[in-house]
């Protein structure tokens, strides 16, 4: 699925906006109307235009943090890599590195990274993959917004979730207690 860099973002799945997951449990939703604009990054695909370059190693840090703490939009299916040469083989397992990658490259959600006030940025879980196994550089905006993202700042109502935008009205479903 490809969409330009820095461009609005609209997906069908989640037209009453997004769904953060509290990545410990993986059992409470919260959803997030939309209380901020969303931007794409990262969203690649076999031969779209992209920049390659070398990511600043605390950006490629910082960016692997946010992707073991945040969790947003997980979706039924999986998305794999169609920059990778050939498809994965059904005996490895999706969330495994393929040979020689430093990152799995299939994935099946998303992440948000918290920009400019009221704007946020609405990457794919596989743009770890895509700026470590792929040489993809995001925008300059990109790589700051990621390097000032503080994963400390929550939600006073959510503390568990890392991003600090949701407020403290936002819908709350939590399998544990169904």
């Amino acid at each position: 699925m490809y969409y330009a860099d820095l461009s609005p973002y609209a997906s069908p799945i989640t037209e009453d906006g997004d769904v953060f997951t509290e990545v410990g449990s993986g059992v409470r939703f919260v959803t997030v109307r939309d209380a901020y604009r969303r931007l794409n990054i990262g969203w690649l695909e076999a031969g779209r235009p992209w920049t390659a370059d070398p990511a600043p190693a605390a950006f490629v840090s910082k960016l692997l943090t946010v992707l073991e703490e945040q969790a947003v939009n997980q979706a039924l299916g999986m998305h794999e890599c169609d920059l990778c040469p050939e498809p994965l083989d059904n005996a490895h397992p999706w969330y495994e590195p393929r040979p020689g990658h430093r990152r799995a490259s299939a994935g099946t959600g998303e992440i948000r990274i918290p920009g400019e006030p009221g704007t946020a940025y609405a990457a794919p879980s596989l743009i770890g993959h895509y700026v470590l196994d792929h040489g993809y550089l995001p925008p300059r905006e990109f790589v700051d917004a990621v390097l000032a993202f503080d994963l400390q700042d929550r939600s006073a109502a959510y503390p568990s979730i890392a991003f600090p935008w949701i407020p403290d009205d936002a819908e709350l479903y939590d399998a544990r207690f169904e």
